[in-house]
């Protein structure tokens, strides 16, 4: 089987490692600068406590060579969300039409309301401006996905994984496939605990309703998030963001049963944790905002649910990221 991983970085490095030691598949990468040097160098590398995984990249090249590497059997889009629509003009040489593409990216991806009412064919604009991505990815190709874990990049091409190892995957249109069963099996061989959900859009929606807030909350004032849900009027805000997110996904099929307070006492568990968009803003690196926030307002204008809470969580990051240089202008 051949697998091409697209990022490199600490979620994309997972994958690429744990399926490449598991020994199914021929696994490739498509990176750049220090990552790709590493990988050429070193291959695949993660490392968990004291226990370090390291397999062979079979091969590692720049994203304006991915022609070099044929048809693929599985792609795997991990990259920034700013980064997708340059990551999808390179994908077409890729493509076959078996070839399965898994975007395990934060948020909401730009396939999530294809033929939903009242979207039909339009894209989302805020995640994919001018459907380039939705053109150059045929949604007959792509496997939803929800990443459940946890991991960082301590060097280039060094993945520090530091908790879980839950996957779901499923068929954007829903139900049961026998391509997302295969799928569901080549990933639990190769170590992650997965789930064939047949409501992928659902799961999709259910971990953005807790990302939604805490990452740009905790990106703004740099906190972590016990310190966020401990400070009763940021938890007041963060819940009444969430409650109006939830009327937004009742509206599109994604309906939510816990309260926000069930989500908090869930997230609560991971103790004084540092979000994604903590973690970009600290690194300097561009925040993935549209894919979390913007969106949300997007598809809430488009069902006529109102969303002040979202409106003012997105203008404040908005700002934020922009006085920094972390979101354009």
């Amino acid at each position: 089987m051949k697998v091409t991983i697209i990022g490199a970085g600490a979620i994309g490095g997972l994958l690429g490692a744990r399926l490449a030691a598991a020994g199914e598949a021929r696994v490739s990468a498509l990176a750049r600068g220090a990552t790709l040097a590493a990988l050429r160098e070193h291959g695949w590398r993660v490392k968990q406590g004291e226990t370090v995984t390291i397999a062979p990249v079979d091969a590692a090249l720049p994203l304006e060579d991915a022609g070099k590497l044929g048809v693929q059997d599985l792609i795997v889009i991990a990259v920034k969300g700013p980064a997708l629509a340059q990551v999808a003009s390179a994908v077409a040489p890729l493509l076959g039409p078996q070839t399965l593409v898994l975007p395990a990216m934060n948020g909401v991806p730009w396939w999530f309301c294809k033929g939903v009412a009242p979207f039909g064919d339009d894209p989302l604009t805020s995640v994919d401006p001018d459907g380039a991505i939705g053109a150059a990815i045929p949604l007959a190709n792509v496997i939803g996905c929800v990443v459940h874990a946890s991991a960082a990049t301590s060097a280039p091409g060094v993945v520090d994984h530091r908790m879980g190892r839950g996957l779901i995957v499923g068929e954007p249109g829903g139900g049961q496939s026998e391509r997302v069963q295969r799928l569901a099996g080549l990933l639990t061989r190769a170590g992650f605990e997965v789930k064939a959900s047949e409501h992928v859009r659902l799961d999709i929606w259910y971990k953005l309703w807790g990302n939604l807030t805490m990452n740009p909350v905790s990106a703004i004032t740099g906190a972590t998030i016990d310190r966020l849900l401990d400070d009763p009027l940021v938890r007041a805000f963060c819940s009444a963001a969430m409650a109006e997110a939830a009327a937004i996904g009742a509206k599109i099929g994604c309906a939510i049963e816990q309260s926000p307070d069930d989500r908090h006492a869930v997230t609560a568990k991971l103790g004084a944790f540092k979000t994604s968009m903590l973690q970009d803003v600290e690194a300097h690196r561009p925040i993935e905002l549209d894919a979390l926030v913007s969106v949300v307002r997007e598809i809430g204008q488009r069902v006529s649910v109102p969303a002040p809470n979202i409106d003012a969580l997105l203008g404040l990051t908005r700002l934020f990221g922009r006085i920094h240089g972390l979101y354009p202008q």
